[in-house]
């Protein structure tokens, strides 16, 4: 067997087997004290009677509460027998090993890593992630835990749960930053899907790649998210001057087209209204003279022209 399985095994209401238990009690009092009272059998009743105790705290061990979404995986003699997920109070045989598990969302925080991307860009990048145990059988046997300390064995195991699923998923986090560039580049493909520009395409990935691996250790991821992305210092002054010359390129893109619109229709507008007559070297002069107006930094300086164009 190698998956999980309901238990079938006996178990009692918690509430029932504690009232056995409380009436035991004065029954073994009155019992000590008979067997007291009669001399020829005191050694016999102190047997009987030193059996009896050690039942009836063997008994106490069996008890145990479940909250909702727990569950107990149980263990008879290194032999797995189920996992029980009911709720409430129950008694089971004592000598039965439960572990407990918590079958409820966990948020994990994963730390930026470095990372190159596609094109070989060192980058910074964080997730968020949503788990929680699927598979009670896979967790408790496929998962190797340190042995625990006395009274520490659930935070221990616990422990190495979560270490197991952060180093799972740093290395689902690498994998999915090496397919896709942090941002758009000249030697992208034109609309590739970028690591800055992916969102849900990146998630929905990087959720599939780290529940593949997960899946070993019975445990399904319900969300994973980038919360992170950064260049690496040592190449981010470097990124930022790049994306603000990108920045001027394209505003001067659109200056130059609004620009060159303008001028067009200026020299529509005076031809048709007749408001004066240029010949091309005139016309020339004043595209010229317009597109430095229109397309420069700062204010141009008017020139005030005495003579004609050709002196």
């Amino acid at each position: 067997m190698n998956e999980e399985s309901e238990y079938k095994g006996l178990v009692f209401n918690g509430f029932a087997m504690l009232a056995v238990v409380l009436i035991m009690i004065p029954a073994l009092i009155v019992l000590t004290i008979k067997l007291l009272l009669e001399n020829d059998m005191v050694d016999l009743g102190a047997a009987i009677v030193t059996a009896l105790i050690l039942i009836d705290v063997i008994m106490l061990v069996g008890f145990f509460s479940q909250q909702p979404n727990q569950a107990r995986v149980m263990i008879f003699f290194g032999k797995y027998r189920g996992s029980f997920r009911n709720t409430g109070f129950y008694w089971v045989n004592p000598f039965m090993n439960r572990k407990k598990l918590s079958l409820r969302l966990r948020n994990m925080d994963i730390e930026p890593i470095k990372v190159n991307d596609k094109i070989g860009n060192p980058v910074l990048i964080g997730m968020v992630l949503v788990w929680k145990i699927k598979d009670t059988y896979k967790t408790v046997f496929d998962v190797d835990c340190p042995t625990p300390v006395a009274g520490a064995q659930t935070n221990t195991s616990k422990n190495a749960l979560d270490a197991f699923v952060r180093i799972q998923s740093d290395a689902a986090l690498r994998e999915v930053t090496g397919q896709f560039a942090y941002d758009e580049t000249d030697s992208n493909v034109s609309g590739e899907t970028t690591l800055r520009s992916g969102g849900a395409e990146i998630n929905e990935l990087l959720e599939n790649k780290i529940n593949e691996r997960l899946a070993m250790a019975g445990i399904e991821v319900v969300e994973a998210r980038l919360n992170y992305l950064a260049y690496a210092p040592e190449i981010a002054a470097v990124m930022l001057r790049r994306q603000q010359a990108a920045a001027i390129i394209s505003a001067r893109e659109k200056i130059v087209e609004g620009a060159v619109s303008m001028v067009k229709m200026a020299l529509e507008q005076l031809k048709d209204e007749n408001v004066v007559e240029l010949d091309e070297e005139r016309k020339a002069a004043m595209v010229s003279n317009l597109l430095v107006v229109l397309c420069a930094d700062e204010p141009a300086q008017p020139v005030l022209n005495t003579g004609s164009l050709y002196q």
